[in-house]
């Protein structure tokens, strides 16, 4: 049997809450966020990281003064503790301004390792940022082919993956879960299979990172790509890079930082504070672990670990009703799996309707004071590929470890008279 401290039966949502200021505020206090896809709201150990950093330390660090002394300590605690999350090491972990930016420089790192007519696969169903920046070096002789999703569900047949590899295959580009469809795709079994032709596999995890643990050697991935103000810490890209290929890369920075591997794909001045604040995400899972799991000595990947647990089962919760109503609502389609099983999908529920637009429920929810949005999502490939305009369309919800069933039935409560 195991000890007290180690069976909780559900999150305290009132202490989770409790953590962030947002919820207190008497105006963002009132909205149901169901637009986490797109931003999630951050913790007090994030903001005081921050504005200690700002207030205090803002300033140039390495040198040997003591507010450069404490910024360098900082952001080099945030390439510590994000590595740690990751199961990777520090020297594998880039900062960046976005997500976008980080691919538009891996890109150009990569493509001088390349030949003439080497091949990369790319899919509709990414977020742009992992898309355009690949598809873009068709103009430099490299083949670029499209692995499509089905234009009924939005899905990815990992079959269709491998009828595309070939002995030129140099990377295959293509998300965890998409920020529209949300299924989970199967990318361990797709990194051999590009190993196998000596590719490599760069992943999109920015719509998955916020609800489950990524482990980057389990995943055997060579890219990760993660933006941090989706997953509960500031406006900043990290991007982990497998040490081997970071190794073969061209660099990006000064040419006189070259041997300093965290600089290799920085080319520009990353935000110090930013970067320090970051490591506020992992004291806010510590935070919750220490309460959730009192007596239980762990911190890092396995506290966070632990809270995952807690978090799937009760997003699981929280997108099984709202999926129920709109799979039996007529006219009504949802992208990607509908089964409410987080080992399937992330709680991002993009959806729309024959029998109204995009924009109209949109309204109806903004009205209600749900916080949502419709359209592309910078998924534009994706929305374009079901056959839907892209300006309007789909309505997306997306739900974290946070939300309350309240602000979900609040959603259901609109979408029921809507639909």
């Amino acid at each position: 049997m195991a000890p007290p401290s180690d069976r909780v039966a559900q999150l305290d949502l009132d202490f989770v809450r409790a953590q962030f200021p947002a919820f207190a505020h008497p105006e963002t206090g009132r909205w149901a966020h169901l637009e986490n896809a797109g931003g999630s709201y951050v913790p007090r150990q994030v903001v005081d990281l921050l504005a200690d950093l700002f207030a205090h330390h803002k300033c140039q660090p390495g040198w040997g003064f003591g507010p450069s002394t404490v910024a360098s300590e900082a952001m080099e605690r945030s390439r510590q503790v994000m590595a740690e999350l990751f199961n990777a090491e520090p020297e594998e972990i880039h900062f960046g301004p976005s997500t976008s930016q980080n691919t538009y420089v891996l890109a150009q790192a990569l493509r001088p390792t390349w030949s003439e007519g080497d091949e990369i696969i790319v899919t509709d169903q990414d977020h742009e940022a992992n898309s355009g920046v690949w598809r873009r070096l068709a103009a430099t002789g490299i083949v670029v082919k499209e692995w499509q999703v089905d234009p009924v569900t939005g899905l990815l047949d990992p079959d269709r993956a491998r009828e595309l590899i070939t002995e030129r295959t140099r990377l295959l580009a293509m998300t965890h879960a998409s920020n529209v469809a949300a299924t989970i795709n199967p990318i361990a079994e797709l990194a051999a299979d590009i190993h196998a032709v000596g590719g490599r596999i760069v992943v999109d995890g920015v719509s998955y990172a916020p609800h489950a643990m990524v482990d980057v050697k389990a995943l055997d991935c060579d890219v990760y790509l993660y933006s941090a103000y989706k997953t509960f810490g500031p406006h900043i890209g990290m991007m982990f890079t497998k040490a081997d290929l970071l190794d073969e890369i061209a660099h990006q920075g000064h040419y006189f930082n070259e041997a300093i591997p965290a600089t290799r794909l920085t080319p520009a001045g990353p935000d110090h504070a930013v970067i320090g604040a970051a490591a506020g995400i992992a004291d806010y899972y510590d935070a919750l672990h220490t309460h959730h799991f009192p007596g239980l000595d762990r911190t890092g990947f396995d506290a966070a670990s632990a809270m995952f647990d807690l978090f799937a089962h009760h997003e699981e919760g929280l997108m099984a009703p709202l999926l129920d109503l709109l799979t039996e609502r007529n006219g009504v389609s949802v992208v990607g799996r509908t089964e409410a099983r987080h080992e399937m999908r992330a709680p991002t529920i993009g959806f729309w309707s024959s029998k109204a637009s995009s924009s109209d429920i949109y309204r109806a929810l903004i009205e209600a004071e749900v916080s949502c949005g419709h359209g592309h999502f910078y998924a534009h490939r994706l929305v374009s590929a079901l056959g839907l305009d892209p300006d309007d369309g789909v309505v997306r919800l997306s739900m974290v470890h946070y939300n309350t069933h309240d602000e979900v039935e609040r959603a259901i409560d609109v979408l029921d008279r809507v639909l």
